[in-house]
């Protein structure tokens, strides 16, 4: 498996519209289109990239709850590889395909608990996954 670039960061707000009025006004993102996850939230993008994705959380009732990044994901080719390396390693993951995309996500966590995901294209995966 080879990791070719950071692909976006993912961030938890209690504030959507401020949000993207701030990444449009003060970063020159524009909002662009998103999967229908589900829930709420809105992809930022430069150029044909959706570099920030923006998710809508209700403000946290513990205050000590951080609703800032959420993940950081990296796109990458070999998912079979990938997928052997975290078997032998016996680490958790969790594969899920983006709704309405062709690219399957790894999520996996490192050792201070932070969530990555690594995205492959849906080929890729398609002869190992599900």
């Amino acid at each position: 498996m080879r990791i070719e670039r950071l692909d976006h960061l993912n961030i938890r707000t209690g504030q959507l519209g401020a949000m993207i009025a701030w990444y449009r006004d003060i970063l020159g993102l524009r909002e662009g289109p998103r999967p229908d996850f589900g829930f709420a939230g809105a992809w930022m993008y430069a150029g044909n990239v959706a570099v920030v994705h923006l998710v809508e959380t209700p403000p946290p009732k513990d205050p000590g709850v951080d609703l800032k990044l959420e993940h950081g994901a990296f796109r990458a080719n070999g998912f079979a590889t990938l997928m052997d390396r975290l078997k032998r390693a016996q680490e958790r993951s969790e594969v899920s395909a983006v709704p309405g995309l062709p690219i399957v996500q790894v999520n996996l966590w490192d050792p201070d608990g932070n969530h990555l995901h690594i995205d492959f294209d849906a080929e890729d995966a398609a002869p190992h996954w599900p």
